[in-house]
């Protein structure tokens, strides 16, 4: 088994920019990274070599991302509420999109897809970064996702169509 300062070193970039994929901003993905190697670093005693050392970061990874990002709206929603009664003109506005590996010009078509793939339940919304953002193929997604290559590749047709359904309904 490799140190946690090596484990680190060589997993840093993948958590991150899959945190990023997630989140969308830099300072939420690196808080999402941090949570990682903290479960890492007190989980790594128990790994058991059932799966591949990546694939288990990849999984915390996902799963970190996947709670920062419910923690965040509930967090959000609880805001509005307590606001709302506050002061009835309080407006809602989406999360500010800040992905540094997007180009000036395609910020606002990325920030559309980005948007609706957030609006996916969180398994297909995991199948399409696993699978078209990070490039991993059917069976690493599937090994990560801890479920069959089959469900990952319903779970990507689905979330596929319901792409097609969002954005179709914000175009318009």
């Amino acid at each position: 088994m490799l140190s946690f300062k090596e484990l680190y070193n060589i997993h840093k970039d993948l958590v991150f920019n899959l945190a990023l994929h997630f989140c969308q901003n830099r300072e939420d993905a690196e808080e999402v990274a941090q949570d990682v190697f903290l479960t890492v670093h007190l989980k790594a005693k128990n790994f058991q070599n059932k799966s591949n050392i990546k694939t288990w970061i990849y999984r915390i990874t996902v799963n970190k991302s996947l709670d920062f990002l419910k923690a965040k709206k509930t967090q959000k929603r609880n805001f509005f509420f307590t606001a709302k009664r506050i002061d009835d003109d309080v407006s809602t506005s989406i999360g500010h999109f800040e992905h540094p590996g997007v180009l000036l010009e395609e910020k606002e078509e990325i920030a559309k897809i980005f948007a609706a793939i957030n609006q996916l339940a969180d398994k297909q919304k995991t199948a399409v970064i696993l699978l078209k953002i990070e490039q991993k193929s059917q069976a690493e997604t599937a090994e990560i996702m801890n479920t069959t290559s089959k469900a990952v590749e319903s779970l990507f047709q689905r979330a596929k169509l319901n792409l097609k359904k969002i954005l179709k309904e914000n175009e318009g």
